[in-house]
Protein backbone atom coordinates (compact mmCIF):
# COMPACT_ATOMS: atom_id res chain seq x y z
CA UNK A 1 0.00 0.00 0.00
CA UNK A 2 1.71 3.23 -1.44
CA UNK A 3 1.43 7.00 0.85
CA UNK A 4 -1.33 8.15 -1.75
CA UNK A 5 -3.35 5.02 -0.88
CA UNK A 6 -2.65 5.43 2.90
CA UNK A 7 -3.63 9.13 2.94
CA UNK A 8 -6.80 8.42 1.13
CA UNK A 9 -8.17 5.81 3.17
CA UNK A 10 -7.31 8.11 6.34
CA UNK A 11 -9.54 10.66 4.46
CA UNK A 12 -12.30 8.03 4.39
CA UNK A 13 -12.21 7.39 8.20
CA UNK A 14 -12.10 11.35 8.79
CA UNK A 15 -14.95 11.87 6.80
CA UNK A 16 -16.69 8.68 8.14
CA UNK A 17 -15.98 10.06 11.61
CA UNK A 18 -17.22 13.53 11.20
CA UNK A 19 -20.64 12.04 9.89
CA UNK A 20 -21.08 9.60 12.91
CA UNK A 21 -18.86 11.32 15.42
CA UNK A 22 -16.14 10.25 17.68
CA UNK A 23 -16.89 8.22 20.77
CA UNK A 24 -17.16 4.50 20.50
CA UNK A 25 -20.81 4.13 19.31
CA UNK A 26 -19.59 5.42 15.90
CA UNK A 27 -17.10 2.27 15.34
CA UNK A 28 -19.80 0.19 13.80
CA UNK A 29 -20.87 2.59 11.25
CA UNK A 30 -17.43 3.90 10.54
CA UNK A 31 -16.19 0.05 9.94
CA UNK A 32 -19.37 -0.36 7.86
CA UNK A 33 -18.39 2.69 5.83
CA UNK A 34 -15.21 1.46 5.21
CA UNK A 35 -16.07 -2.07 4.44
CA UNK A 36 -18.92 -0.92 1.99
CA UNK A 37 -16.22 0.80 -0.15
CA UNK A 38 -13.46 -1.59 0.03
CA UNK A 39 -15.16 -5.18 0.74
CA UNK A 40 -13.09 -5.45 3.74
CA UNK A 41 -11.23 -3.63 6.31
CA UNK A 42 -7.41 -4.08 6.12
CA UNK A 43 -4.85 -3.76 8.93
CA UNK A 44 -3.91 -0.23 7.74
CA UNK A 45 -7.77 1.60 8.21
CA UNK A 46 -8.39 -0.69 11.08
CA UNK A 47 -4.86 0.96 12.95
CA UNK A 48 -6.73 3.77 11.95
CA UNK A 49 -9.88 3.83 12.92
CA UNK A 50 -8.28 3.32 16.42
CA UNK A 51 -5.92 5.96 16.30
CA UNK A 52 -8.72 8.37 15.37
CA UNK A 53 -11.43 7.14 17.23
CA UNK A 54 -8.53 6.70 20.20
CA UNK A 55 -9.26 3.34 21.52
CA UNK A 56 -7.30 0.18 21.52
CA UNK A 57 -6.64 -1.59 18.03
CA UNK A 58 -7.78 -5.01 20.01
CA UNK A 59 -11.43 -3.41 20.23
CA UNK A 60 -11.84 -2.40 16.62
CA UNK A 61 -10.40 -5.98 15.73
CA UNK A 62 -12.71 -7.60 18.46
CA UNK A 63 -15.72 -5.52 16.68
CA UNK A 64 -14.68 -7.11 13.25
CA UNK A 65 -14.31 -10.67 14.29
CA UNK A 66 -17.52 -10.77 16.27
CA UNK A 67 -19.76 -9.73 13.47
CA UNK A 68 -19.89 -11.75 10.69
CA UNK A 69 -20.57 -9.59 8.02
CA UNK A 70 -17.10 -7.57 8.58
CA UNK A 71 -14.15 -8.87 7.26
CA UNK A 72 -10.47 -7.88 7.98
CA UNK A 73 -9.91 -10.25 4.34
CA UNK A 74 -10.97 -9.04 0.82
CA UNK A 75 -14.11 -10.47 -0.77
CA UNK A 76 -15.72 -10.75 -3.55
CA UNK A 77 -17.55 -7.75 -4.85
CA UNK A 78 -21.15 -9.58 -3.98
CA UNK A 79 -21.59 -11.67 -1.01
CA UNK A 80 -24.24 -14.90 -0.47
CA UNK A 81 -24.97 -15.74 2.67
CA UNK A 82 -26.95 -19.13 3.07
CA UNK A 83 -28.94 -19.06 5.94
CA UNK A 84 -28.02 -22.49 8.24
CA UNK A 85 -30.09 -22.59 10.69
CA UNK A 86 -31.97 -26.32 11.28
CA UNK A 87 -35.41 -24.79 9.75
CA UNK A 88 -33.71 -24.00 6.59
CA UNK A 89 -31.89 -27.47 6.72
CA UNK A 90 -35.33 -29.15 6.81
CA UNK A 91 -36.70 -26.88 4.00
CA UNK A 92 -34.14 -28.22 2.03
CA UNK A 93 -31.20 -26.01 2.74
CA UNK A 94 -28.24 -29.03 1.19
CA UNK A 95 -30.15 -28.47 -2.28
CA UNK A 96 -29.61 -24.97 -2.24
CA UNK A 97 -25.92 -25.40 -1.27
CA UNK A 98 -24.74 -27.82 -3.88
CA UNK A 99 -26.92 -25.50 -6.73
CA UNK A 100 -24.67 -22.54 -5.16
CA UNK A 101 -21.29 -24.53 -5.66
CA UNK A 102 -22.14 -26.19 -8.83
CA UNK A 103 -23.29 -23.13 -10.48
CA UNK A 104 -20.00 -21.10 -9.33
CA UNK A 105 -17.67 -23.57 -9.32
CA UNK A 106 -16.62 -22.83 -5.49
CA UNK A 107 -17.06 -24.21 -2.55
CA UNK A 108 -18.93 -21.88 0.82
CA UNK A 109 -16.09 -19.87 2.28
CA UNK A 110 -14.57 -19.33 -0.92
CA UNK A 111 -14.74 -16.32 -3.32
CA UNK A 112 -14.86 -16.78 -7.65
CA UNK A 113 -11.66 -16.51 -9.47
CA UNK A 114 -13.09 -13.08 -11.03
CA UNK A 115 -13.74 -11.50 -7.53
CA UNK A 116 -17.14 -11.25 -8.11
CA UNK A 117 -18.75 -13.39 -5.62
CA UNK A 118 -18.00 -14.48 -2.12
CA UNK A 119 -20.07 -17.25 -0.46
CA UNK A 120 -20.54 -17.46 3.25
CA UNK A 121 -23.23 -18.97 5.76
CA UNK A 122 -25.27 -17.03 7.98
CA UNK A 123 -26.53 -18.19 11.04
CA UNK A 124 -29.91 -16.83 10.94
CA UNK A 125 -31.62 -14.44 8.86
CA UNK A 126 -34.82 -14.32 10.21
CA UNK A 127 -36.97 -15.84 7.78
CA UNK A 128 -37.93 -18.83 9.01
CA UNK A 129 -41.23 -18.85 7.48
CA UNK A 130 -40.05 -18.78 4.21
CA UNK A 131 -36.81 -20.91 4.13
CA UNK A 132 -34.78 -22.09 2.69
CA UNK A 133 -33.17 -18.08 2.72
CA UNK A 134 -30.08 -16.63 1.84
CA UNK A 135 -29.09 -12.71 0.97
CA UNK A 136 -27.33 -11.38 -1.59
CA UNK A 137 -25.21 -8.58 -0.44
CA UNK A 138 -28.77 -7.23 1.48
CA UNK A 139 -31.22 -8.28 -0.53
CA UNK A 140 -33.02 -11.37 0.96
CA UNK A 141 -34.11 -13.92 -0.85
CA UNK A 142 -36.74 -16.69 0.59
CA UNK A 143 -38.44 -19.67 -0.38
CA UNK A 144 -35.14 -20.40 -2.74
CA UNK A 145 -35.45 -23.68 -4.89
CA UNK A 146 -32.51 -24.74 -7.05
CA UNK A 147 -33.77 -22.81 -9.95
CA UNK A 148 -34.47 -20.01 -8.67
CA UNK A 149 -30.89 -20.05 -7.35
CA UNK A 150 -30.10 -19.94 -11.44
CA UNK A 151 -31.93 -16.81 -11.61
CA UNK A 152 -30.34 -15.02 -8.35
CA UNK A 153 -26.85 -15.87 -9.88
CA UNK A 154 -27.85 -14.50 -13.30
CA UNK A 155 -29.10 -10.98 -11.68
CA UNK A 156 -25.83 -10.41 -9.58
CA UNK A 157 -23.79 -7.59 -11.40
Amino acid sequence: MDVLEKNSITEEITGLIEQFGRDRSSLLPVLQGVQRKHQHISDFAQQEIARLLDIHPVEVYSVISFYSFLHSKPKGRNTIRLCKTIICDLLGKNEIEEALERELGIKFGETTNDKNITLEYANCLGMCDQGPALIVNERVYTKVTPQKVIEILNGIN
